[in-house]
């Protein structure tokens, strides 16, 4: 699976020896779990068995709750009250999987962020990132599906207004945003679709997970110098990496643990909090929430989104140029998936020699920028669309795109990284003592 050479399976029993002739699950299964793993992951490589646990939560939690759950106008909201109030266990279903989405996407950014500085996503792991980020649109899709189905208000109110973006697109925005709703606008048939498709994708992100960790496997683990383990003989892999099993899943499991208290004592003492007290309130089409809000994962690009109005001076440019074609509503839609378009394109936009952010000075700096850019956006999104906050806005959005088409790319021409170590296993003896077990004390300014 892996190219870093290590000990792969042998059966020994006569059973194993069949199996593994006609079904080679079990040494499948070992090779996964003892493939080598770069020996100095931090703890920011934790975020994998987080997303792992959220996924099996949500799919688990979501079957049970689509047992009882009634996709249709006039019973969805009546259904939802049913699994809260008559159901066994069913409010601790319900809390467990909408509090489940809001970790899933914490776990997800964190994941992604950390790709980022640590340049996960540089040769030969390009495909390991597409991967990744298709990983995370259908994260989002299903998201926002989950989000109608309850039927209040804001689940009414948002998916019209999401739906209607595709509206926006030239020519063939009208037929695409009826094809979505089923209908001239949101309602049964609405609920249905995206009921259905609510219950599909999750198995379609089981499936992109198998590929992700296949495609990492066979690339193996970037780690946080960048440095690859080396590969032209089994002993010299082993001084850079450990087998994943005891040390990595004992490590991973302990991280986990430790989430999960927090999890759980939100799910239990505060599981609206993250929620909108209007989705209480059953979908009316006659009454217009005040302000409406997608959940708070959404914020950023929705922020993204709301930026570009039509004073501002790009989106008269595209106007202008495109004859019309181009205007505020539909510049907002293209901006909004152009961010995480940008994001996609990174490993080509990055044109550093260096993979780590640990040693690019300047990068660490506009890279500090971009999280609190990424926080401001999701502030600027639960903002009113009006003055200041669309200002802000425009300020946040136009640095997020600077970010991937402009610094990235001069970064690497301009900057001067700070030396890396040769292999992997001089930066781990640089900050463990092998005698004690404990850190060192670290004065290299690139730590």
């Amino acid at each position: 699976m892996s190219g870093i050479p290590h000990d792969h399976y042998e059966p020994k029993t006569s059973g194993e020896k069949w199996l593994e002739r006609r079904l080679p699950v079990i040494g499948l299964l070992y090779d996964t779990l003892m493939i080598p793993t770069p020996k100095n992951l931090n703890w920011m490589w934790i975020w994998g068995i987080v997303l792992v646990f959220c996924l099996v939560l949500q799919i688990v939690t979501g079957i049970v709750l689509a047992m009882h759950y009634t996709s249709h106008v006039d019973l969805a909201f009546a259904s939802v009250e049913h699994i809260m109030r008559n159901v066994n266990g069913g409010y601790m279903l319900r809390y467990l999987h909408s509090n489940g989405a809001s970790l899933f996407f914490v776990a997800v950014y964190l994941h992604i962020f950390r790709g980022l500085y640590y340049g996960s996503y540089k040769t030969p792991r390009e495909v390991t990132w597409i991967i990744g980020m298709l990983i995370y649109l259908a994260m989002m899709a299903t998201a926002f599906m989950g989000y109608v189905l309850p039927w209040g208000q804001m689940s009414f109110w948002g998916a019209t207004v999401i739906t209607g973006l595709f509206g926006a697109i030239p020519l063939v925005g009208e037929p695409i945003q009826t094809w979505l709703l089923g209908g001239p606008a949101v309602d049964n048939a609405t609920l249905n679709r995206f009921f259905s498709l609510h219950y599909l994708v999750p198995f379609i992100i089981a499936g992109l997970v198998i590929v992700h960790v296949w495609a990492f496997h066979s690339t193996g683990n970037n780690n946080p110098t960048g440095v690859e383990v080396r590969r032209s003989s089994k002993a010299e892999a082993e001084k850079d990496t450990l087998p994943f099993w005891p040390y990595f899943v004992m490590k991973d499991l302990f991280a986990l643990m430790l989430i999960l208290v927090i999890f759980f004592a939100i799910v239990g003492f505060m599981p609206n909090y993250l929620g909108h007290p209007d989705n209480y309130i059953e979908a009316n089409a006659l009454a217009t929430p005040a302000h409406i809000v997608p959940e708070w994962y959404f914020l950023p690009f929705y922020a993204i989104l709301r930026a570009f109005t039509a004073d501002v001076w790009v989106v008269q440019i595209a106007n202008f140029v495109s004859a019309g074609i181009i205007d505020a509503k539909f510049f907002g839609v293209l901006a909004m998936f152009g961010s995480i378009f940008v994001m996609v394109l990174v490993p080509w936009l990055d044109t550093s020699s260096v993979r780590s952010g640990r040693y690019r000075p300047m990068f660490k700096w506009w890279f500090a920028l971009l999280v609190i850019d990424f926080l401001v956006l999701m502030w600027a999104g639960a903002m009113p669309a009006e003055p200041p906050y669309s200002t802000i806005s425009l300020i946040a959005s136009a640095y997020w795109f600077a970010y991937f088409l402009v610094i990235l790319p001069i970064l690497g021409v301009i900057e001067k990284p700070l030396p890396q170590p040769a292999t992997i296993e001089e930066d781990f003896a640089a900050h463990y003592d092998p005698k004690t077990g404990g850190t060192k004390t670290v004065v290299n300014p690139a730590e």
